[in-house]
């Protein structure tokens, strides 16, 4: 306990409407270190070895094709299981994608899933980190053709299980899943039968983190090289929200405070936090433009889901054909990606992943009080479910802010500030005795 009022005397002494940063938890800043951009690399140039991992490619080979990918990527996932002293299952998600856009026939398909279960049986959270292993080239349908798929994405597939293998060793007590995706490329059917599971089989997803592109650091088009940033995209409007969420949005000017916007400001609060030289980049729309990925199923299933992607794209690489043509060489191949910016990536993830799972749930109930009118603001909550939280955080920021600029600690579970819910929005969030936060919780109206 004597830690965490050491912090909190760190945050109320801070200059106002300043991002505050918190000491790192030892242990976790330890995993991060641990994660390897020559294990990163290794693992790239093992799945850009098995020619094409498109999904329609070939299944019964050992050493071409997306069957050989997947049987290798589960063989690795169980070495790293073996250091989790029996918590950690690997397994395939099997299932049949009917003949449709992009898929010529039957084709069954199969996710890779590492599920590291929390060692709390009471606490049901599931934190969910992703990369896409398949693959493609110019022709979407062409599944024969080399496509090496460096940084689209055996970057973010690489991430997933470096961190499977550092977190393995760790116990937690919320459950968390390194995922390897499929059919993403022909419309990212591994993601949507994987959410749908989720939903009907009531997993209790607090958090998605998809890692699509994580692996470039220069831009061919506009010149420009940048090694420390990294983007997160997060939805303003909730997929799945109903009618009544909606209203309750609308009147209480929550656009910018969806579940997954909160979370993008927890990944850039905390990311920044044990990851030097990292710059996070809150974007506010739930994909590129006019573009999708893994995260996207989830959002409509109703879970808090994010994409992080690298800064700039390079479109030389992506989705090409392997070739040379007016001294430009094109294609997705292994010597042109950043492996020390994707072990940066992985390590924010990383970060994020361990404090969620390690913090107390969210409170329950949040609200902000409106039996009167008043220039003060009072909100009040419920204790998490699980395991109890040593007490709570009040966020506070300015309506034009990107991000939570003030934090009130409180060990009851009310609060009365002197500053207006009309000019400022605020949020709560559960904290151990360790310093781990959870998701901050948007307030709604209570009386």
């Amino acid at each position: 306990m004597k830690q965490l009022k050491l912090v909190i005397l760190l945050l109320i002494t801070a200059p106002a409407f300043a991002q505050t940063t918190i000491r790192p938890d030892a242990a976790i800043k330890q995993m991060t270190d641990e994660v390897s951009a020559k294990n990163i690399k290794a693992i790239v140039r093992k799945l850009v070895s098995f020619k094409t991992r498109h999904t329609l490619s070939d299944t019964t080979s050992k050493t071409e094709g997306i069957g050989a990918a997947r049987n290798w990527i589960k063989a690795e996932y169980e070495k790293y299981a073996a250091a989790s002293g029996s918590r950690m299952k690997v397994e395939f998600d099997v299932f049949t994608q009917p003949k449709g856009n992009r898929i010529d026939k039957d084709t069954p398909m199969k996710n890779v899933l590492a599920i590291l279960k929390g060692t709390d049986t009471a606490d049901k959270r599931i934190y969910l980190v992703s990369g896409h292993y398949d693959s493609r080239v110019s022709d979407v349908m062409d599944a024969t053709s080399a496509a090496p798929g460096a940084v689209d994405d055996a970057s973010g597939t690489a991430l997933s299980m470096e961190l499977a293998r550092v977190m393995a060793k760790h116990k937690f007590p919320a459950t968390i899943i390194f995922v390897a995706m499929v059919g993403e490329e022909q419309g990212l059917y591994g993601s949507t039968n994987l959410a749908k599971r989720a939903k009907a089989e009531g997993w209790d997803i607090d958090a998605m983190l998809n890692n699509d592109i994580v692996g470039n650091t220069y831009g061919m088009e506009t010149g420009l090289k940048d090694n420390r940033s990294v983007r997160v995209f997060s939805e303003g409007v909730p997929a799945a929200e109903t009618e009544r969420q909606a209203a309750i949005r609308n009147a209480v000017g929550g656009e910018n405070d969806s579940p997954a916007r909160e979370l993008a400001r927890y990944i850039k609060e905390v990311g920044e936090r044990y990851v030097d030289q990292l710059d996070v980049k809150l974007i506010y729309r739930r994909d590129r433009y006019l573009r999708g990925g893994d995260h996207t199923p989830f959002s409509q299933q109703g879970f808090t889901a994010i994409r992080v992607t690298e800064m700039n794209e390079d479109f030389n690489r992506q989705h090409q054909d392997i070739r040379t043509g007016n001294g430009v060489n094109y294609g997705d191949l292994p010597d042109f990606a950043d492996y020390e910016y994707t072990q940066k990536v992985a390590r924010m993830n990383l970060a994020v992943l361990a404090n969620l799972a390690l913090a107390p749930a969210e409170p329950q109930n949040v609200g902000i009080v409106t039996s009167g009118l008043t220039n003060k603001t009072q909100l009040k909550w419920q204790a998490p479910k699980g395991n109890a939280a040593a007490g709570y955080y009040v966020l506070m920021r300015e309506t034009s802010s990107p991000v939570w600029e003030k934090k009130f600690y409180v060990s009851g579970t009310d609060a009365t500030l002197a500053y207006s819910k009309d000019n400022y929005l605020f949020a709560v969030q559960s904290v151990d005795a360790q310093g781990h936060e959870s998701l901050p919780v948007f307030p709604k109206p209570v009386r």
